[in-house]
């Protein structure tokens, strides 16, 4: 278990953590989310030791990092996968690890074998792509079959065999009653492997909750119905007490209604229904609703308007609200 209190990191006038207080609980996987710029990577190596609070507290199992006799017993992680010796090859790096932590050698093997890395093992990672650098990072985070795992980024330059062995992993970790904590951008995959999130937006804690919950507290949850007699359908909806909205594809959308209890409205009637389908909003679009505002740079997706093709783009538009070229920097 990962217990944070009060977590607070300022850099001279610049708060970048503010007050952090939760806890990544064992037996599920905890997805860490936040905008550019966020503070999750300084968050990150708070927990680990690497930067040291300005104010507050980060207990693992009750210790704090520095305090672990073996760190690699108790806790995995995976923050940069590039951190690596360039004159070592994969097996000696995890055996320079293992060795410092009295960890077997055999277990080298077995971690190697276990990412799929076992064919390059005597290669230098130097000449690794970016998701075999990343393969090797989850293998150091899992030599010495800790109990807590931390991955920041983990699927990042993996193919979609990659990515789905990494999300059957860590489901399988959690599954075991470890505790799993994991960083990532990519909202489609996180919906499919965390249970629970911790958002954070500039800083802050935004959200601690199910993913569920998540996504019912910040989005809208309607049902959608089609039918070749719309307005017969509507007049029943109403005189059911039901308000049904046209949508913008043509279909009616009625919120707060079981799909089921429509369909029986419709039927009472006599209304055919082409369609009947409960919609809720993604992963995605929840997110960007509730963070929004702690966006630090907010792009447009067309030029203004009005402007001609190649003219010069005012603040606001482009990669960054800078101007173009501009970016936030990573969480």
């Amino acid at each position: 278990m990962i217990e944070l209190d009060g977590l607070t990191k300022r850099y001279g006038g610049k708060t970048a953590v503010a007050g952090l207080t939760f806890t990544v609980r064992p037996g599920i996987v905890t997805g860490f989310l936040g905008p550019n710029g966020a503070g999750k990577s300084t968050t990150m190596r708070m927990m680990l030791g690497l930067d040291r609070p300005t104010a507050g507290r980060v207990r693992i199992d009750g210790r704090r990092y520095d305090q672990l006799q073996e760190p690699l017993h108790e806790v995995g992680a995976l923050l940069e996968a590039k951190a690596v010796h360039p004159g070592r090859t994969a097996r000696n790096h995890l055996r320079c690890l293992a060795y410092s932590n009295g960890i077997p050698e055999r277990r080298v093997g077995e971690v190697l074998e276990l990412v799929g890395l076992g064919a390059v093992a005597d290669k230098r990672p130097k000449g690794f792509s970016l998701g075999m650098g990343q393969r090797l990072g989850i293998a150091s985070a899992l030599l010495g079959d800790p109990r807590i795992l931390m991955f920041d980024e983990p699927v990042n330059g993996l193919d979609p065999e990659g990515i789905h062995w990494v999300r059957t992993m860590m489901r399988h970790l959690a599954a075991e009653g470890r505790t799993v904590f994991v960083s990532s951008h990519l909202m489609s995959e996180m919906a499919l492997t965390a249970d629970h999130l911790i958002v954070i937006g500039q800083g802050r804690l935004l959200a601690d909750t199910s993913m569920n919950a998540f996504i019912r507290e910040n989005s809208r949850s309607y049902v959608l119905l089609r039918s070749p007699e719309p307005e017969r359908l509507r007049d029943a909806l109403a005189a059911a007490g039901h308000r049904a909205v046209a949508g913008a594809d043509g279909g009616l959308e009625v919120d707060g209604a079981e799909a089921a209890a429509l369909g029986e409205v419709a039927a009472a009637a006599g209304v055919t229904l082409h369609e009947l389908s409960p919609r809720q909003a993604s992963l995605e679009e929840a997110f960007m609703q509730l963070t929004h505002e702690s966006v630090e740079y907010h792009g447009r997706a067309q030029p203004p308007d009005g402007a001609p093709p190649g003219a010069p783009r005012g603040p606001g538009w482009g990669p960054g609200a800078g101007g173009p070229g501009t970016r936030g920097g990573e969480g």
